[in-house]
């Protein structure tokens, strides 16, 4: 990986857990009051090293780390973009705040509230738990406003609509459609979503590298891949915001009809909305309306299986 010369700057990491620790001690001493307490863990080591760490705690080989001194902080930033999860936005006040060693100057703080911060491989394991057990409270794809309801008004809006009858209840349809992005993907066309995913990443979006914050449950506001959740009614409907590089504004739209009688199949109904901008607009929906049978068709039917599977499984209730 080539890097900038910043990868060589020392900092000292704490974790999460002892910085709420901090936080909340300083109320019960009043040495603290009108103070600036500088707080870290335990271990002071370069960037690079931490990137080590990372690396070995994900289960990944050692990392060959090639420091440059041409590397701008707007030229990192894009470099960050294009190889991490963090958005361009983030990345370049990150790249300029990075140059700076971020030590404690003296241990203050570790006077007036004793403590024992977790050491850089405790904390980092901390958080991989967490997160493999669904349990990440927030994250920073989180961060930002929420767009509400696009203005349909005034332009026109061109509108894909399918449907499928599913032998499966609500609860499970609504179960397998909140499944799709991260690591489940996208139930079809998975290549035609990744390539799309690493066109949006080349031109500054936050492509397919966000993730999710839970496997299966999803609340308003959360990040799916290049997807904001703008509308969530368990067992009644999912609707998305597109937040790729789009000349225009997409939705993507998921309303669960449930059968009026126990034996009636529920349906699903799938809505795609997009209001072009200008020429180049039009010129996008047409070029990709050819792939919608292939990647919404797909969808629908793997959604279908998926509930199919859950409801024949007994799933109990997601909460």
């Amino acid at each position: 990986m080539v890097t900038p010369r910043w990868v060589g700057t020392v900092s000292q990491p704490i974790a999460v857990r002892d910085v709420l620790n901090y936080l909340v001690a300083c109320l019960r001493v009043k040495e603290t009051a009108g103070r600036a307490l500088d707080i870290g863990g335990p271990d002071v080591l370069p960037y690079r090293e931490l990137m080590q760490i990372m690396a070995a705690a994900l289960g990944l080989r050692r990392r060959l780390i090639v420091p440059v001194p041409v590397l701008t902080p707007r030229l990192s930033s894009l470099w960050i973009h294009l190889v991490t999860p963090v958005s361009s936005r983030i990345a370049r006040p990150l790249a300029e705040g990075l140059r700076n060693p971020v030590v404690c100057r003296d241990a203050e703080a570790a006077r007036l509230m004793p403590h024992d911060p977790r050491p850089v491989r405790q904390a980092i394991a901390a958080a991989l738990g967490k997160l493999e057990a669904g349990e990440v409270e927030t994250s920073w794809s989180d961060a930002g406003p929420v767009p509400g309801d696009p203005d349909w008004a005034g332009g026109t809006v061109y509108v894909d609509r399918r449907a499928v009858e599913v032998a499966a209840g609500a609860d499970d349809v609504f179960a397998a459609v909140c499944r799709i992005g991260g690591g489940h993907g996208w139930y079809a066309a998975d290549l035609l979503w990744r390539v799309r995913g690493w066109m949006d990443r080349l031109a500054g979006g936050p492509g397919l590298r966000r993730g999710r914050r839970h496997p299966e449950r999803v609340a308003y506001g959360d990040a799916l891949d290049f997807w904001r959740v703008v509308g969530v009614e368990p067992d009644r409907e999912l609707r998305l915001r597109a937040e790729m590089k789009l000349p225009g504004e997409a939705e993507l739209d998921f309303t669960i009809e449930a059968g009026g009688e126990a034996h009636e199949p529920t349906r699903l109904i799938q809505t795609a909305r997009f209001q072009p901008r200008g020429l180049l607009g039009l010129a996008y929906w047409f070029a990709v309306k050819p792939l919608h049978a292939v990647v919404f068709d797909g969808m629908l039917e793997g959604v279908r299986r998926e509930a199919e599977r859950l409801a024949r499984a007994g799933r109990p209730a997601t909460p």
